[in-house]
This record gives C-alpha cells, sequence and structure tokens, in this order.
C-alpha cells in the first residue's frame, strides 16, 4: 500500500543532501512525497537580495522534480535564527502541514547538527509528530547533511547510522537534484562537494553489502499487527 511521506528539512537542499536518493525511491515504489522547508536559507547572508530567494527557491522546484516531489511548502521562517523565535510558532506551522497530509513516514534533521536551524527542526518535528492517539505518523528518521552533521563537535549528540536505504539505483537523481543546487555545492576538498556526496553514499552503502545508500538514525518506529 501506497504511503504519504513528508520531509521536514531546515533548508532548500537539505532534503537532497539528505535523503534525495530515499526521495526518489519512495516515488518510485509508489509513495507520495512531500517536503516542508521551515527557513529561507538566505536571509543570514551579508548583502542577501530577493533576487537570491528567488533564484534558490528557483533551483528548489527544479530539483523537487527531478526527485518527484508531490508539493513543498515554505514556511519562510529566517536562516539562521530559528533559535529566537518561540518553539511554539514554528510547531504550530509545522503541525498545519502535518494535519494536512497526513505523513506515516518523517524524514528530518539529526539532533547534533552544527547547524542551529538543524538543531530547532528536529525539536520542532519531534514536538508535532508527537505520539498522541490517532496520529498518522509511524515512522520518524534523521538524516544526516555534509557540512553540518559532520562538522559538529565530536561526541555531542553523535549521528548514529543505524538504519541504511538501499539508493543504488538513484544516485543519479540525487546526483542530478544536487546540480540544481549547484550554487550551494563546493568545490572538492571541501565537505559539501558532489564527488564527496558520492563518496559518503558508497561508504555508506559498502558498510552494509550495497554499492551505494543513504543512512539514518532511527528516531521512531511503530508496526502495527
Amino acid at each position: 500500500m501506497s504511503k504519504n511521506v513528508l520531509v521536514v528539512a531546515a533548508h532548500t537542499d537539505d532534503e537532497a543532501l539528505g535523503c534525495g536518493g530515499t526521495i526518489a525511491r519512495h516515488v518510485a515504489e509508489g509513495d507520495t512525497v512531500y517536503a516542508v522547508f521551515l527557513a529561507d536559507g538566505v536571509t543570514s547572508r551579508p548583502d542577501a537580495t530577493p533576487e537570491e530567494l528567488e533564484q534558490r527557491n528557483a533551483a528548489a522546484e527544479k530539483a523537487h522534480k527531478i526527485l518527484g516531489i508531490t508539493k513543498a511548502y515554505m514556511l519562510g521562517f529566517p536562516d539562521n535564527k530559528m533559535d529566537s523565535l518561540p518553539l511554539l510558532d514554528i510547531v504550530q506551522k509545522l503541525e498545519a502541514v502535518i494535519q494536512e497530509i497526513n505523513p506515516q513516514i518523517v524524514y528530518t534533521h539529526h539532533y547534533g547538527d552544527l547547524n542551529i536551524d538543524h538543531r530547532v527542526t528536529h525539536q520542532a518535528t519531534m514536538t508535532a509528530c508527537r505520539p498522541v492517539p490517532g496520529s498518522s505518523v509511524s515512522e520518524i528518521y534523521a538524516f544526516e547533511v555534509l557540512s553540518a552533521t559532520d562538522w559538529n563537535t565530536p561526541g555531542a549528540s553523535p549521528f548514529i547510522a543505524n538504519f541504511f536505504i538501499d539508493v543504488s539505483d538513484f544516485m543519479e537523481k540525487k546526483m542530478a537534484a544536487l546540480g540544481a543546487y549547484g550554487i550551494e555545492m563546493r568545490d572538492c576538498p571541501h565537505s559539501r562537494s558532489l564527488s564527496n556526496v558520492q563518496r559518503l553514499a558508497e561508504c555508506r552503502g559498502n558498510r552494509v553489502g550495497l554499492q551505494a545508500a543513504e543512512a539514518f538514525s532511527l528516531v521512531r518506529y511503530l508496526k502495527f499487527f
């Protein structure tokens, strides 16, 4: 039976970096994938312009078409300032999206990421997806984002990869989506380079006997019999 899948990300490009192959796999298997982005991803930059935001949103639209995302929600919170906002304000907007689409599976950021927006996004997701009776959400997974998950303080809330999804047949779409976000990618040897994305997928995959995989930290899994 097909499922509704929701990716809750802080910024556009996080979804492609963290679970782009998994998104493409869900779509290929008949699931409907939605994404919600909490922050605008641009306004914290010096001399940011409205044109830059338009450019990033256009890149996101192209990437989502490649991955097969049905609909994306842009909540528009200020970039890299989400810790300055009442958590309740963020949660209420996120809850409205969750109530609209009733996802069974949710992917979001790892709580230990260096980027503050990623951490607040994780906290807001866990609050909005509280396991109350009647909740549609039965699975929550945290993904890793290069230059955020890997750059945090060693030993502080480490990312524990304990769930792997085979994306061997979907790396081409993941890389194409990241190509759409070309202005956000960096040259090797930067952590957030296309070559490092490929290496990470191969490393995660080889760890479990696959050509390529995306790794997740399992946050919640409810099995119904």
